[in-house]
């Protein structure tokens, strides 16, 4: 996955931002047992929308070096098409 490397700063700092985000749902949660559900709900929905930036990042990556890549032969696009629609199945659920 040579784009994972090229953007190697960007995904790094999107993988830690979610962490951060992760951290402060799980203090947020430790607080006590009177914390506000919609604050936990909106910390919740900044993690997923989050994850779906770093996914959408990644995958655009992917799509446009290997299964748009010129040089590969139509069963390798095949291949990866179908290794590209499993995962997409496995996040969407």
């Amino acid at each position: 996955m040579s784009h994972t490397v090229k953007g190697q700063k960007s995904l790094l700092a999107r993988v830690r931002r979610i962490k951060g985000q992760a951290d402060g749902l799980e203090r947020l949660i430790e607080s006590g047992h009177d914390v506000d559900a919609g604050k936990v709900l909106q910390q919740i929905a900044a993690i997923r929308g989050a994850v779906a930036g770093l996914m959408a990042e990644v995958l655009e990556g992917h799509l446009r070096e290997h299964v748009a890549a010129e040089d590969i032969t139509p069963e390798q696009r095949h291949d990866e098409i179908e290794e590209v629609v499993a995962i997409l199945r496995t996040y969407l659920k």
